[in-house]
C-alpha cells in the first residue's frame, strides 16, 4: 500500500526526504488548467490521499494513537503514510527577539508528541523552520541598526539555547527561508503558471477566489476574511484576502533577483516551500499553535494545493494559547514573558511540567501560582526519585515479574496501563502526569514508614518502581541527567525567588531550634511561617531540620472580596 501512496504523488513530492533539494516543474501537476476544471482538481488535493488511507491497513498493536484533527474538527486514529514512518512539519518560529513562553508551550507540545511517536517505534522526520525573511525582523533590525538576516540568525541562535533548556530534541532539519528562495520562487512560478495568482507592480498575491475550498481548514468563509492580518491592507488587490507570495523590494531592505525583479518572499509561502523541499507534498503532521489555523495555515494549504493537486496533510494538529487575565499572550500585545525571563526565576523543567500540566488543546493561563505548583510538584517527583536511589545505592539489582510482589507489580501495569491510555487519548499529559501520584506514593511509602521498610523484597519493588517512573519522565522530557543535580537547582531558584541565601534560611533554622529549645513556640512557629511565606518549608524529623520549596503562603491563601 505505501509504495501505491509513493508512486500516486512522486510528481509532486521531492525525491529525498530531509534533505535540501530544488523544485523542478516536472515534479508539478500540469500547467494547462482551465477555470471549469479548478475546482475539480482543487477538492482532489483533499481527498485524492485521505481515501487510499482511510481503511487501510490495521494500527500494529500498542501503536494506537488518537490525535484531534482540526481539518475534520474530531479525533481520528492516527495512521501513518507509510508503515513506521512519520513526516511532522511545525512552523518555527519569526526570530527578531527571544521567544516567550507562547513559543515553549507550542514546541514543548510537539517534543512531546515527538518523543511519543519515537516511543511507539516510528521513525520521526521533524522539521521546524525559522522565518528569517519578514516585516518584522526588517523593522526590529532598523531599529537596532543591525543587517536583517544577521540579527534574525542570533535569534534564532537564542532560541535554540532556549529549547535545550526545556529538553526539546532537535528536529531532522531546521530550514530557513533565506537559504530556500530558490524553492520558494520555483513554487510561485508554478502557482502563477496555474492561474492561481497574478501580478501587481513586481509584487505576486495569491488569488482566493480561484481556490474553492479555501477556508476548509477554518471553517470560514470567504466573505467573512479580514484584510489586513498581520500585512496592511492593500488596494490593488483583487479580493480583500488576496495574499502575497513574493513583495517588490522596498529601500533598505534585503532582497533576491526574481523573474518579477527583485524582492523577497510574503510570510506564507515559505512553509509550503520548506514542507515540500522536506517532506514532500503529502505528509502525515503539520503543526502550530492556534493563532496559525487562519490566515497561515489556510493559506499554506491554498498554495500547496495551487501548485500540486496531490497535495495532503493527513493531520493539523494546534495546540492553545497561553493567556494572561484571559487575553493570549503575545509579542503584538506587549503582555508576554520571555522564556528566558521565566527561567530565571524557575527551573526549566518545571516551565515543561507546568506547560504540561493543562490539555495541549485547551488554554493555560499563565500565574505565579501555577508555576510555584509546578515547581513544587517536581521537587517532590525528583526528591522521591533521588530517595529510592539512596536506598539502593550502587546495587545493581535485576528484576522480573517473578521477583516483584504482586501488589507492586499492580501498581506498576495500573500506571502503565493509565501512560498508554491517556497519551493515545490525544495525549492527555495531565491524566499521566496524575498517574505518577501512586507508584510515588508507594516509594515514599517503602523508604519511611515502617510496614515499608519491613516488606519483603523491598529493594526490588524500589527499583522496578523507579525505572517505570523514569521510562515515563524519559518519554514526558522531564528526566533530568541527575536528582541530586537537579534538587540543587531547584532549591536555588526558590532561594532566588524569596531573595534570600542558604546561609539566611541555615541561620533561621538555628533560630528557630534555639527558640524550640526555649520553650519560645510562638517565636519559633513565626520563624516557619515567615519562611513559608516566601516559599521556604521546614521540615522536622529526628535527624533535624531541613527545608524544600514551597508554594508561598501567600499565594495559598484563598483572595477575600469584603
Amino acid at each position: 500500500m505505501a509504495s501505491s501512496i509513493l508512486n500516486l504523488f512522486k510528481s509532486c513530492r521531492p525525491f529525498t526526504p530531509i534533505r535540501f533539494s530544488s523544485l523542478p516543474k516536472s515534479q508539478f501537476r500540469s500547467q494547462s488548467l482551465f477555470k471549469p476544471e479548478k475546482e475539480t482538481q482543487a477538492r482532489r488535493c483533499f481527498t485524492t490521499l485521505s481515501s487510499l488511507t482511510d481503511g487501510g491497513d490495521s494500527i500494529p498493536e500498542g501503536k494506537e494513537l488518537w490525535l484531534h484533527n482540526t481539518m475534520s474538527r474530531k479525533k481520528e486514529l492516527f495512521k501513518p503514510k507509510v508503515d513506521g514512518k512519520v513526516g511532522m512539519y511545525v512552523c518555527g518560529v519569526t526570530a527578531y527577539d527571544l521567544s516567550h513562553i507562547g513559543h515553549a508551550r507550542v514546541y514543548v507540545t510537539f517534543d512531546v508528541l515527538l518523543r511519543y511517536l519515537k516511543h511507539l517505534g516510528y521513525e520521526v522526520s521533524y522539521v521546524r523552520n525559522f522565518t528569517d525573511v519578514d516585516d518584522k525582523i526588517i523593522a526590529r533590525a532598523n531599529e537596532l541598526g543591525e543587517d536583517p538576516i544577521s540579527l534574525s540568525r542570533r535569534f534564532c541562535e537564542e532560541f535554540n539555547r532556549d529549547m535545550e533548556q526545556l529538553q526539546c530534541l532537535d528536529p531532522s532539519v531546521q530550514p530557513r527561508v533565506s537559504d530556500h528562495i530558490p524553492q520558494i520562487i520555483d513554487l510561485i512560478k508554478q502557482i502563477l503558471d496555474n492561474g492561481y495568482a497574478y501580478k501587481v507592480d513586481g509584487d505576486i498575491y495569491f488569488s482566493v477566489d480561484e481556490l474553492p475550498t479555501y477556508g476548509k481548514l477554518s471553517g470560514r468563509k470567504l466573505e467573512d476574511n479580514r484584510a489586513g492580518e498581520r500585512v496592511a491592507v492593500d488596494t490593488r488587490k483583487k479580493h480583500p484576502a488576496d495574499f502575497a507570495l513574493w513583495k517588490a523590494a522596498k529601500e533598505g531592505e534585503p532582497f533576491w533577483e526574481s523573474p518579477w525583479g527583485r524582492g523577497r518572499p510574503g510570510w506564507h509561502i515559505e512553509c509550503s516551500a520548506m514542507s515540500a523541499a522536506y517532506l514532500g507534498y503529502s505528509f502525515d503532521i503539520h503543526g502550530g499553535g492556534m493563532d496559525l489555523v487562519f490566515p497561515h495555515h489556510e493559506n499554506e494549504i491554498a498554495q500547496s494545493c495551487a501548485a500540486c493537486d496531490s497535495s495532503n496533510i493527513s493531520y493539523w494538529i494546534h495546540n492553545g494559547f497561553v493567556t494572561v487575565d484571559s487575553e493570549k499572550m503575545s509579542k503584538s500585545l506587549g503582555n508576554f514573558f520571555t522564556i528566558r525571563q521565566v527561567i530565571d526565576l524557575y527551573h526549566p523543567l518545571a516551565l515543561r511540567l507546568f506547560l504540561m500540566g493543562t490539555h495541549y488543546r485547551s488554554p493555560i493561563n499563565y500565574s505565579d501560582f501555577l508555576l510555584e505548583s509546578a515547581s513544587e510538584r517536581i521537587f517532590y517527583i525528583y526528591q522521591t526519585l533521588d530517595d529510592c536511589e539512596s536506598v539502593l545505592g550502587e546495587k545493581d539489582l535485576a528484576f522480573d515479574n517473578d521477583s516483584v510482589p504482586s501488589d507492586t507489580l499492580t501498581i506498576i501495569n495500573t500506571f502503565r496501563s493509565e501512560f498508554i491510555a491517556s497519551m493515545s487519548d490525544d495525549l492527555l499529559t495531565p491524566v499521566t502526569l496524575a498517574a505518577m501520584s501512586e507508584p510515588l506514593k508507594t516509594i515514599n511509602d517503602l523508604i519511611h514508614t515502617r510496614k515499608g521498610k519491613k516488606q519483603a523484597r523491598r529493594e526490588e519493588s524500589l527499583k522496578a518502581l523507579e525505572t517505570t517512573i523514569r521510562d515515563v519522565l524519559t518519554i514526558l522530557g522531564i528526566m533530568p541527567t541527575s536528582y541530586s543535580e537537579v534538587l540543587v537547582q531547584l532549591k536555588e531558584k526558590a532561594l532566588k525567588r524569596a531573595g534570600l541565601e542558604e546561609e539566611d534560611v541555615l541561620q533561621r533554622v538555628q533560630e528557630r531550634t534555639d527558640a524550640r529549645k526555649n520553650k519560645e513556640y510562638e517565636r519559633s512557629d513565626a520563624i516557619r511561617k515567615d519562611l513559608a511565606s516566601v516559599g521556604i518549608a521546614l521540615m522536622d524529623s529526628p535527624e533535624g531540620t531541613t527545608w524544600r520549596p514551597a508554594i508561598p503562603l501567600a499565594l495559598q491563601e484563598p483572595v477575600t472580596t469584603p
